[in-house]
């Protein structure tokens, strides 16, 4: 004779099969989808120019804004505190976060020209500015090693304002953004 705890074991045995089955199912659905799109019953629809440029603009402001909260929060405002100078308390951890630092807002900006290119106003405003970001690729390396740390700072700087100056005059004003450590670590 069947006990209730089997019956009930049984039952939920059974529900979680046929879920199992159904959800299976469901997902091979996929091939039917691509002969519909094959058919053209579904079509897609074409981004405008008047949205690339919003689109430009807003990951524009996204990058540029992330490169200037990197710099001034583990760039900038570290060395204003005097963590980078020779036996200061923490020098080490300060110019290892500094150069990840560093490491982003290239990136970041980086990223910020390319997005400007989508907007003729703003891809005019960055162009000048191009030079400079170059210029930006060696100097995480040198900050980590604590090399000439008062050029490198002012080199970070000044960029991050020339570009949030570009972005204002090109009606895309940039605002600090701090990533988060993790967000360092991954670029």
């Amino acid at each position: 004779m069947l006990s209730p705890v089997s019956v009930r074991r049984g039952g939920v045995c059974l529900t979680l099969c046929c879920t199992l089955l159904v959800g299976a199912t469901a997902c091979n659905d996929d091939d039917a989808d691509k002969d519909k799109d094959k058919a053209g019953s579904a079509t897609a629809t074409a981004t405008s120019s008047a949205d690339r440029q919003k689109f430009a603009k807003t990951r524009f402001v996204a990058n540029a804004g992330l490169a200037a909260g990197a710099t001034y929060q583990w760039i900038v405002k570290p060395f204003r505190a005097g963590k980078f100078k020779s036996g200061a308390d923490g020098r080490k951890f300060a110019l290892i976060k500094a150069g990840l630092a560093g490491a982003f807002t290239y990136n970041r900006l980086k990223a910020a020209t390319k997005n400007a290119q989508g907007d003729p106003t703003l891809a005019k405003a960055v162009a000048p500015l191009s030079a400079g970001i170059e210029a930006l690729k060696d100097l995480p390396s040198k900050l980590r090693k604590g090399d000439s740390t008062d050029s490198i700072v002012n080199s970070f700087d000044g960029i991050i304002n020339d570009v949030k100056s570009a972005g204002k005059d090109a009606g895309a004003e940039v605002k600090d953004k701090v990533p988060s450590a993790g967000e360092l670590a991954k670029n």
